[in-house]
């Protein structure tokens, strides 16, 4: 039965977010039990994308992306896929009606990311876009369960905390792309002079992001609105703890949140969250 061939596609999904974000994972679990399935699949989708670009060094990386390309539009096309990761994205497009242009959009970012570059405002804003914008609107799509006058309300808000989370990967990640990847995604940055003045300039942008992003967590379905609320609170302890560290620490090493006080995290968003404090 083809129902077997597709909860292992789903199944292979799931673990790939757990194996890849435990802090997604956290928030998944948090998401109402209907809705689970359709992000884990968006996320094993874009995970695989990335690996493409960031991890598959000595492969021709631009022939594994444009091949990926193709086999996720047939997969949408076709209605199945013999890579589980696309079979199990194909269905959660085909459900959802998730536009094809949000995901042309993601895939031209992964793109850019084949070359290694700094990137000009232009650019930056680009590919914030296509990594991290259009794939909260992906998810936003899941959440108002084909509501389309709810996704264009909720969209705006939904694309400011997708920048936001993607922005603090840039600062965590900062020396790992600079120095072992070649990329230098902040626009008009000479690394050599990153120093604490840079780094504010960047910090107060991502606090603009995130006020917007928070207010349209309040708008969101109760049936989403914990689990996005947790990856909010995940998201903003990392970046207070990044507005903490030195830019010179930054530049040397990655800022993290370890998994006991992930924990922790979650059961005081819980508490918030039932209590209406949000």
């Amino acid at each position: 039965m083809k129902q077997v061939f597709d909860n292992i596609s789903h199944e292979m999904s799931t673990l790939t977010t757990k194996r890849y974000s435990t802090s997604f994972s956290l928030g998944i679990k948090m998401l109402h039990a209907e809705i689970q399935q359709p992000i884990y699949s968006v996320y094993g989708f874009v995970r695989f994308a990335d690996e493409i670009v960031d991890s598959f060094h000595g492969f021709d990386k631009e022939w594994l992306l444009e091949d990926f390309r193709k086999q996720t539009y047939q997969s949408i096309t076709d209605g199945i896929s013999l890579n589980p990761i696309l079979n199990s994205f194909q269905w959660v497009v085909n459900k959802y009606n998730i536009p094809l242009e949000l995901i042309e959009t993601f895939l031209e970012s992964m793109k850019m990311d084949l070359n290694k570059q700094a990137y000009d405002e232009e650019q930056y804003k680009k590919y914030i876009l296509g990594s991290a914008e259009v794939v909260g609107l992906m998810c936003l799509k899941i959440f108002v369960d084909g509501d389309e006058a709810e996704y264009l309300r909720l969209k705006p808000a939904a694309m400011k905390l997708g920048s936001a989370f993607q922005k603090i990967n840039f600062l965590r990640d900062l020396n790992a792309d600079y120095k072992h990847l070649g990329r230098v995604y902040f626009p008009g940055i000479d690394m050599n002079e990153f120093n604490a003045t840079v780094k504010h300039d960047i910090e107060r942008d991502i606090e603009a992001d995130f006020h917007a992003g928070y207010l349209g967590i309040l708008e969101l379905p109760k049936k989403a609105r914990f689990g996005v609320y947790l990856a909010y609170i995940y998201y903003y302890k990392l970046f207070k703890k990044i507005k903490n560290t030195p830019a010179k620490v930054i530049l040397n090493e990655r800022v993290r949140i370890p998994n006991n006080r992930k924990v922790g995290l979650l059961l005081a968003s819980y508490v918030r969250h039932n209590l209406n404090m949000l």
